[in-house]
């Protein structure tokens, strides 16, 4: 069994998903929408500020709680940015499944 083949085989098998398909196609369409590609980019720039701070024991300020909150509303009432978030999020898991999978695998037991 050549590793290199096998990690080919599954990036072939990841783009061929369902998940990955359906992120891809709705990534497309947001691309050319201006208005939710920024709305998106920065819901998502604050989410990762946020959890930057809360893995280093800091409180988010209310102002970027309540910008972030702002924003998630606004993106559930547009139908392309809360398909593309639903989307994101189910290959999100997929992925995580696959390199929880390949972790247990690398686990020397004792």
């Amino acid at each position: 069994m050549n590793v290199y083949d096998e990690a080919h085989s599954l990036a072939k098998a990841i783009k061929e998903s369902g998940e990955f398909k359906e992120f891809d196609r709705l990534r497309r369409l947001v691309d050319e929408d201006k208005e939710i590609t920024e709305m998106l980019k920065e819901l998502q720039e604050l989410q990762m500020t946020i959890q930057a701070s809360q893995m280093t024991g800091q409180t988010p300020d209310s102002e970027m709680i309540k910008r972030i909150q702002s924003l998630s509303t606004m993106a559930a009432t547009k139908p392309l940015a809360a398909q593309y978030l639903t989307a994101q999020s189910a290959f999100s898991v997929m992925m995580n499944d696959v390199f929880g999978i390949i972790g247990e695998a690398m686990q020397i037991k004792e």
